[in-house]
């Protein structure tokens, strides 16, 4: 299986770093190798200079030329649905879930556990009467 997930204009990018932390960008422009420009007209990221070591490269990609303007790179997100892709994309709802255990409190902590616990005790309970009428009828 090749790598395909290169460092090209019009490759979405996931931003691991700063004040836009989580959210999804488009490469604009390599500008050396360590930085590109990149922009996420949809997602609320202004146009800047970025760090390739702070970005993870997403499958997904679009279209757009050299350098294009925050016009024509929202204009081809908005055509491609790129947001609706990432929104459905298992690694987005990964990064979501973590987010809410993150945000839990102590209270919120102790009632989930509590909960795995009575959800965990119900199933064993009918595992185990399914394995005993298993067992009486000889088939265990």
């Amino acid at each position: 299986m090749p790598f395909k997930k290169f460092v090209e204009i019009g490759r979405i990018a996931v931003l691991n770093d700063g004040p836009n932390k989580g959210k999804i960008a488009a490469i604009v422009n390599v500008i050396d190798q360590n930085r590109v420009l990149i922009d996420g007209p949809t997602t609320g990221v202004l146009r800047q200079e970025f760090p390739i070591k702070r970005l993870q490269l997403t499958p997904i990609s679009v279209k757009f030329p050299f350098d294009a303007p925050t016009r024509v790179v929202r204009k081809e997100l908005e055509s491609a649905k790129v947001n609706e892709t990432w929104a459905a994309s298992t690694w987005n709802k990964r990064m979501v879930i973590k987010a809410k255990r993150a945000g839990l409190t102590d209270l919120d902590r102790f009632k989930l556990r509590k909960a795995k616990s009575a959800r965990n005790k119900i199933l064993a309970k009918a595992l185990n009467s399914k394995k005993r009428t298993l067992r009486k009828a000889g088939k265990l």
